[in-house]
């Protein structure tokens, strides 16, 4: 099928379109950063340099700076520099800049510490879950997620050694950008002089002005706007839908590299499995690139990737190559990749959204807003004029939300509700939440504390419930590390909750390779199922040897392994430090499989005669995941339970274990219990 586009250059529909301005006057060109250019001279042609004045002079004279400038014009990495240069950091004082990614955490703050001069983790650094690499002593200028930052109020709840902190690409609206808002409005009542400064380029400005207003403030906020450094994009469309936008993408990106000049080109799609389809669609049309054109070189951004393979995309493509970077929405803000000329936009993102009837959470893809779509586009535009190939009918754009809800209206809120509860803020009604989450969803969060008895009848914290909000993990696995105890298999469970936390644990390719990689993953298999199996893996890669050749020939990565061994660490500091049993099941599959149910008895399914399952809560129809061990085969007993939910054409289920009903029945009479008590 040949795919017609407007053609670029011709007043195609919505052609020009940058920003939610689609105002070709409102764009601001300037010249490219050049790498030749002194670090200094960069910074100063940077839109926000003209700027730095008025806003060093308002950081002074308010106390919430809502700074509002278009993607590219310095915002995330020269604002923190600005106060840091200004003294705001003096006396022991931090700087601290939350992002909603760690991708974005890390690639920002290694450039900023490369701008002041330093070895990252010095004066500058950053601190992402279960990892930070910066110093308590000498870090001034401190890039972090906004979970992590939210986590920190939990020990010092005035957040004492932040002079000021800038909540940047808020208009994400994550869960913990919202709940740090609304603790950061509480504390700057306590501790006036902290300065907060609210950043994105697609913001509703006046809404978080009128949040941060108050009678007892009136004038203590104020809106910065700042110009971007945007050349023009020309938006082109598909006059007709797509049946595999994934497909189409690399068809695109192939056409773009042998038909247009230089420059980068940036796809967008929505997870993991995406991008590697759409990776191996690109490798089997090299062997075909005639001879004139650029070399490809494709190339993933997702979260699944260690620090050092996101770095990559970042490295400038060699002579007479071109870096075709197929990425999830991470790239849209904040993550700036030099050099993108082409941006190719499936239309759709992954969004996490929770039923709070069947208590499931699930990773749905659905149509991007117009706000992401904008944003995506502005990728094209940073160092010369771009395009941005939407993989849509311009009908379909013209459709779209404007913005994705906030996260915090469609996640399960038991792990946010147990840390607002630590942080002493007993009366959820009476938070200052920046959007409401719905009233069902905070009810069958408490219903659930209630029932995990991390919260008392009267409301409040229990003593086990104080321990568990300290823990880095969702409150279902932290609960299996406090059950351990009673169960005797604390070693297992504590591996168990590493290995869940990180992705892609067995690297399976397709084809031959992959018939042989599964062979060598049978060897780990337990019949019991995945949990087992994640814990069989990680036993073998410590006993023999912890190398990356090990993994390769046993189908493991050995980044997923080794991000395993450092996560297990960090946890096992909690349970010593909660005096928790470290004792080995000794090989009672049985003990471990019933601590796992006191984590997961909300996630239990049954077998049914057509090989799919139903969920015990909302009977909803599930299949396993193609990468489980019970992929092919039913369990024993008929029922198991499950780590998590994905929706893509079907409903999904990854990481089972098999169980016995009556292990379920126990913790659903706890609960029922519990949802009388809380009625």
């Amino acid at each position: 099928m040949s795919l017609k586009f407007w053609k670029p250059g011709t007043a195609g529909p919505g052609s020009n379109l940058d920003r939610a301005t689609e105002v070709e006057g409102n764009l601001v060109p300037s010249a490219p950063l050049y790498s030749s250019l002194s670090i200094q001279s960069q910074r100063e042609r940077l839109p926000i340099f003209k700027h730095r004045q008025k806003l060093l002079y308002c950081v002074e004279q308010f106390g919430v700076i809502i700074v509002v400038g278009q993607t590219g014009c310095g915002k995330t990495t020269q604002l923190p520099q600005y106060l840091y240069e200004a003294g705001w950091a003096a006396e022991g004082s931090v700087i601290a800049c939350t992002q909603p990614r760690r991708v974005a955490a890390t690639s920002v703050a290694t450039r900023v510490a490369a701008e002041v001069g330093t070895i990252l983790g010095d004066e500058v650094g950053y601190t992402i879950r279960f990892e930070d690499v910066s110093s308590k002593e000498r870090t001034r200028i401190l890039y972090m997620t906004d979970g992590m930052l939210f986590r920190e109020t939990l020990v010092d709840p005035l957040l004492s050694r932040y002079s000021a902190i800038m909540i940047d690409e808020a208009h994400e609206r994550s869960v913990y950008t919202d709940l740090l808002l609304g603790v950061l409005k509480k504390i700057r009542r306590k501790r006036p002089s902290l300065r907060l400064i609210v950043s994105s380029a697609t913001l509703d400005a006046t809404a978080f002005l009128d949040y941060f207003t108050d009678s007892a403030t009136p004038n203590d906020a104020t809106i910065i706007t700042l110009e971007g450094r945007m050349y023009p994009v020309e938006v082109a469309y598909l006059q007709e839908p797509v049946p595999d936008y994934v497909r189409t993408a690399a068809e695109v990106s192939w056409n773009i590299n042998l038909r247009q000049g230089p420059g980068d080109i940036l796809v967008f799609l929505t997870g993991r499995d995406e991008i590697e389809r759409c990776l191996d669609e690109l490798s089997e049309m090299l062997p075909t690139l005639p001879k004139n054109a650029p070399r490809l070189i494709p190339l993933a951004l997702h979260a699944g990737l260690s620090t050092d393979e996101q770095l990559k995309v970042f490295e400038p493509a060699e002579r007479g190559t071109r870096k075709v970077i197929v990425s999830t929405n991470i790239a849209e803000a904040s993550v700036t990749i030099d050099g993108i000329k082409y941006v190719v936009d499936s239309g759709y993102v992954k969004i996490r959204t929770y039923n709070p009837t069947t208590a499931l959470a699930s990773l749905s893809t659905v149509p991007t807003s117009v706000a992401s779509a904008t944003q995506r586009a502005g990728r094209a535009g940073r160092t010369a004029p771009g395009v941005c190939y939407r993989l849509y009918p311009q009908a379909a754009f013209e459709s779209l939300p404007y913005s994705t809800p906030p996260e915090i209206t469609r996640v399960d809120m038991t792990t946010s509700i147990l840390q607002l509860k630590s942080l002493g803020i007993d009366d959820l009604m009476k938070f200052e939440w920046v959007s409401s989450p719905p009233a069902e969803i905070v009810l069958r969060a408490l219903e659930g504390l209630v029932a995990a008895g991390m919260i008392g009848e009267d409301g409040r914290l229990t003593p086990i419930g104080q321990q568990v909000a300290e823990c880095p993990v969702e409150v279902g696995i932290a609960r299996m590390l406090f059950n351990s105890k009673e169960h005797r298999c604390g070693e297992e469970i504590l591996t168990i909750a590493a290995m869940t936390a990180v992705q892609d644990v067995f690297v399976i390719p397709e084809g031959a390779q992959g018939a042989l990689a599964e062979l060598e993953r049978r060897k780990f298999t337990a019949e019991e199922g995945d949990h087992l199996t994640l814990l069989n893996a990680y036993n073998a890669f410590t006993r023999y040897g912890r190398s990356s050749g090990w993994c390769k020939s046993h189908a493991l990565s050995f980044r997923a392994m080794s991000r395993a061994v450092s996560i297990r660490a960090q946890l096992k500091k909690y349970m010593q430090r909660f005096k928790l049993p470290l004792e080995s099941c000794e090989g009672d599959a049985r003990r471990l499989r019933r601590c796992l149910v006191s984590g997961y008895w909300r996630n239990g399914a049954r077998w049914v005669a057509d090989g799919t399952y139903r969920s015990v809560r909302g009977n909803k129809v599930l299949h396993v995941h193609p990468t489980s061990v019970l992929f092919t085969r039913k369990p024993r007993s008929g029922w198991v339970i499950f780590h998590e939910m994905e929706e893509t054409k079907k409903t999904q289920i990854r990481i089972l274990t098999e169980i016995e009903p009556d292990w379920l029945v126990d913790h659903g009479h706890k609960y029922d219990n519990a949802k009388k008590g809380t009625s």
